[in-house]
């Protein structure tokens, strides 16, 4: 069988499954309404470390334990680690996960990470090459902060259209059978569309959500081309990180394409914070975003079947300090990830 769907589509012959997942967060995405579904919340931001760096760290390292632990799965019979994160050179996935001893792909595709991550999991297990892969992405406010805007000392403000970079890492058990020593899956990976790089020449990096909403609807336009489905055939259809803004933007410009999600539209960064009480201005955002918020509280849904199917894409904006510095635009990028319910 042909795996392969239209221009940049993938169906799996069979389904790879999400055999079992954690989540671990910050302190202030505890306060927000998803708190009381997160797997553990630190007592502080620095999670028992010296630096942010070595915080993030230290999540994405415990987060990929927990799920193992859960899965009942042990790092021996994990072929392959895909994890990526924000930080120059991924050095949190870096120091993290190492002692694992788990091959690595690195992965990086900004705040789109963990679609990108899960696809590339989903597709080395439908391929034939792996039976079990774990899936993996974090990111954290400080951290994020001095990498690619000011650091926290600077007290700099933040414009209304501003993110706010969440504080957390979700990894992923990926086999190819329903049930592993931890149970039933919760859930299953039955598509994947997979983005192109997509620059409406927009130059602020305070504004994210409308420089990866294009991306977005290019990646939702192929995919309803590709499979030949409306956006009815989902339950949701769920960005990582666009915010108020780019969610604004997403559902205007998939409109004069002809395509109306607007009731089916559901974005992490919006999901994580109470936008009245936690000051985040236009939501949510970061690699850790999308994932915890798909492990807490998405896969929950598709396991109790309040929904059936799910698009799940994360969106990235591909800038760095010294494409910003140099007065370049900041392209984006969304992978789309189609789940359904286990059974």
């Amino acid at each position: 069988m042909n795996q392969k769907m239209g221009r940049a589509s993938i169906k799996p012959e069979r389904p790879v499954y999400i055999l079992n997942s954690a989540s671990i967060v910050g302190t202030k995405e505890a306060e927000g309404p998803l708190g009381l579904l997160f797997d553990r919340v630190g007592e502080n931001d620095m999670f028992g470390c010296k630096t942010w760096e070595e915080a993030e760290s230290a999540l994405q390292k415990e987060a990929v334990g927990m799920a193992l632990d859960k899965a009942g799965v042990s790092p021996e019979e994990v072929s392959f680690v895909f994890a990526g994160d924000l930080l120059g050179q991924s050095m949190a996935t870096s120091f993290g996960i190492s002692s694992y001893q788990i091959p690595l792909f690195g992965v990086y595709g900004a705040c789109s990470t963990c679609g990108e991550a899960l696809a590339l999991g989903a597709i080395s297990i439908a391929g034939g090459f792996a039976d079990k892969v774990v899936s993996v992405t974090s990111s954290h406010f400080a951290s994020a902060e001095k990498e690619f805007r000011f650091p926290l000392e600077y007290g700099n403000q933040r414009p209304l259209s501003a993110s706010w970079t969440v504080t957390g890492s979700g990894a992923f058990v990926l086999g190819s059978d329903m049930f592993c020593a931890g149970g039933k899956a919760r859930a299953k990976i039955t598509g994947m569309t997979v983005g192109k790089v997509v620059d409406y020449g927009l130059k602020d990096s305070m504004n994210m959500g409308a420089c990866m909403a294009p991306a977005a609807a290019s990646t939702l336009e192929q995919h309803f081309a590709d499979f030949a489905v409306s956006p009815r055939e989902y339950d949701k259809i769920i960005t990582g990180d666009l915010g108020k803004v780019g969610q604004r933007v997403l559902i205007d410009l998939l409109r004069d394409r002809g395509y109306d999600i607007s009731e089916q539209h559901m974005d992490c960064g919006l999901e994580i914070y109470d936008g009245e009480s936690q000051d985040t201005h236009a939501g949510g955002s970061g690699c850790g975003c999308s994932a915890v918020t798909l492990s807490a509280y998405i896969l929950k849904q598709l396991q109790e079947e309040n929904w059936k199917k799910v698009l799940f894409m994360p969106t990235g904006a591909l800038l760095s300090k010294t494409s910003f510095n140099e007065g370049m635009s900041v392209p984006g990028i969304a992978h789309g990830v189609v789940i359904e319910t286990a059974s």
